[in-house]
């Protein structure tokens, strides 16, 4: 999911087990102690758990992995730029939480005066948008916003000088772009 508000935009996974809505409460938890959260050991319909139970509590852990794994790609190639990753959870048949979507917030503002920099800042959240394996659509929807910043930023640096450059509203049209950042979904 994407999320906007000023220059801050959000990346993240799709939610496996429903929509999460703007406005929704959620549990997120420091990003230190995700990973003691769906630990536990694969033992299943011994520790009380029906057949149907341990067939949910599977799909939880592996959704749980999918996440952590799509979430620190993108905060991993966003480097400075990224927050820590924030997470969703579901509480499964065995009691325990497992992260079931998630989002790493991530700052797209052009740096102050100097579109050089910003040209550079922009080259590394688009590569932090497209860092999953499989980029939900919001993840795909960022990269456009920060081309057209970095299109922008390569105008005022005059870099690409002499050559074919598409300006804003051409970006802006080729990927569909409209003038509204985009909205957690």
């Amino acid at each position: 999911m994407v999320g906007a508000v000023g220059p801050i935009t959000g990346f993240s996974s799709t939610p496996a087990y429903g929509v999460v809505f703007p406005g929704k409460s959620r549990e997120p938890r420091p990003a230190e102690a995700e990973e003691s959260r769906a630990t536990g050991s694969a033992e299943g319909v011994g520790d009380g758990l029906t057949e149907a139970e341990q067939r949910e509590v599977d799909k939880l852990r592996a959704r749980d992995a999918e996440v952590r794994r799509h979430e620190q790609a993108h905060a991993g190639r966003g480097g400075q730029y990224a927050g820590a990753p924030q997470y969703e959870y579901t509480t499964g048949p065995d009691g325990k939480q497992y992260a079931t979507s998630g989002e790493v917030s991530i700052d797209v503002a052009p740096v102050e005066g100097d579109p050089e920099a910003t040209v550079d800042k922009m080259r590394q959240v688009i590569s932090a948008a497209l860092a999953p394996a499989e980029p939900s659509g919001q993840d795909a929807a960022a990269a456009p916003q920060a081309t057209l910043i970095q299109a922008q930023a390569e105008v005022a640096s005059g870099e690409g000088e002499g050559e074919e450059k598409p300006g804003a509203a051409q970006v802006a049209e080729a990927y569909g772009a409209t003038s509204r950042a985009a909205t957690k979904g």
